[in-house]
């Protein structure tokens, strides 16, 4: 065993795993990384299709933006928040202003997607709080939802390998069952459907709309869930009854912002403008940890007034608005620009899903073939007829993780769902490899264990 690995067992606790598990399969000491790809200290090299926690959007060690860290950190590397400034997160503001859905005029910093969730759901209470709405003192959200894990962002996630042990500690949290296209219960597919599901939170927003302060929703994908993908038909549905019923919409875009879906952002599909949207991940191309909150100038208005009237929002976080993270965002933003990176995505996207699905058809494994933009999951079943899963206890997805892994692709799966989420400048050759090493992983496992 390497000393390095020694080490990292001896000292580290891993996040999103069973240590255990580390004993048997060690952990993989990444010395270099350029482009998508990957390098260890035993010399391998992986295809970072999950693009490190879907953040690395521009790959491993870009050129321009290791530039724009050492122009950076030559200026200042980071001042306090509270009464100072710094001009790339100004100049960031004015950006993301203007780039993002129409009312989104304010911005708040915070250094990771939790955190920016938390500050989402606090600013809608206080807000109603502040207008005399008192009784609106719930949130609604999605089953099968993830936004994070802290306390509150916790509460209103709904998957139970995260939840369950913290029940005790967290909101009352309205759940509301949302779409599942792949097993929908209306017979209707993801391209014809009009979010007949919808008439879940119909009915949730008509008996409880005064006690509701916000419904948070991951727009056009549930990640957490496995890549569950559906229509924007309820993204439309559900601004129209938030408006109806004086209920703040929360955009949960940290997975799924910038590029990820084929669009900026993914309310762009359905056109809408939330009254919250939370970015994290991709914002600092995998570079620095980074979030923001964007919000519109009525809730800004709300909090509005001289120190004795108390309005004042008391959030903070050491790292909000660095000035390192902020100058790479804006050059990950210029890079868009330049380089044509949405449309390309759109393209690149289109090449993937094509390959996933002709690899698919001739597996009896594979129950859905699912994709928007630059992401395409693969979701194994063991009954392709009546989609039943394989039992958790099997571990499915993460057996043929560990056969990628030996055939040089980093396939970080989601239960049984595999999932291809590589930084942008992926090309031809490499998705070809990808999608080959993936469906080489995916039958060398059935057939070790006879299946």
């Amino acid at each position: 065993m390497n000393d390095y690995v020694k080490r990292d067992l001896k000292y580290i606790w891993h996040p999103c795993g069973q240590m255990k598990d580390y004993e048997e399969f060690n952990p993989i000491v990444i010395e270099k990384g350029e482009g998508v790809w990957l390098y260890d200290i035993e010399g391998n090299k992986y295809l970072d299709c999950v693009s490190s926690w879907w953040t690395n959007t521009l790959g491993h060690s870009n050129k321009r933006i290791n530039e724009t860290i050492k122009e950076q950190i030559d200026n200042i590397e980071h001042v306090i928040f509270a009464n100072f400034s710094n001009k790339p997160a100004i100049d960031l503001s004015e950006k993301l202003v203007n780039i993002t859905p129409d009312r989104l005029t304010k911005v708040f910093f915070s250094d990771n997607g939790s955190s920016a969730v938390e500050i989402a759901l606090k600013m809608s209470f206080h807000y109603h709080m502040q207008k005399g709405n008192t009784k609106k003192k719930r949130f609604a959200a999605l089953s099968d939802a993830y936004h994070g894990e802290t306390l509150g962002a916790l509460s209103v996630c709904d998957i139970d390998e995260y939840n369950k042990i913290y029940n005790p500690l967290l909101l009352d949290t309205i759940r509301v069952e949302g779409p599942d296209c792949y097993r929908c219960k209306y017979g209707c597919t993801r391209d014809n459907c009009n979010a007949e599901c919808f008439a879940n939170m119909e009915k949730c927003m008509e008996e409880k709309h005064d006690e509701i302060s916000a419904v948070i929703v991951e727009p056009m994908v549930q990640g957490a869930a496995g890549m569950k993908i559906y229509s924007s038909n309820y993204l439309e549905k559900l601004r129209k009854i938030c408006d109806k019923y004086d209920v703040h919409l929360i955009a949960d875009e940290i997975a799924v912002g910038f590029g990820r879906t084929g669009e900026m952002f993914a309310c762009n599909h359905a056109q809408i403008s939330p009254d919250f949207m939370c970015l994290s991940k991709g914002i600092s191309a995998g570079y620095m940890p980074m979030s923001v909150v964007m919000t519109t100038g009525e809730i800004y208005d709300c909090f509005y007034g001289d120190y004795n009237e108390q309005k004042a929002f008391l959030h903070s976080h050491t790292y909000a608005g660095n000035a390192m993270s902020c100058a790479i965002a804006l050059e990950s933003l210029k890079i868009f620009e330049e380089d044509n990176i949405i449309e390309n995505n759109r393209k690149k996207g289109k090449l993937i899903k094509k390959l996933t699905l002709e690899r698919a058809k001739v597996s009896k494994h594979i129950g859905e073939v699912r994709n928007i933009g630059m992401i395409t999951a693969i979701e194994i079943v063991k009954d392709k007829l009546t989609k039943k899963d394989y039992p958790w206890q099997m571990r499915v997805g993460y057996e043929i993780y560990k056969i990628a892994l030996s055939k040089g692709l980093l396939l970080r799966p989601i239960g049984n769902v595999l999932y291809f989420i590589p930084p942008y400048i992926i090309n031809e050759e490499e998705i070809k490899f990808m999608v080959n090493k993936c469906f080489q992983s995916i039958e060398k496992y059935f057939v070790e264990n006879k299946l």
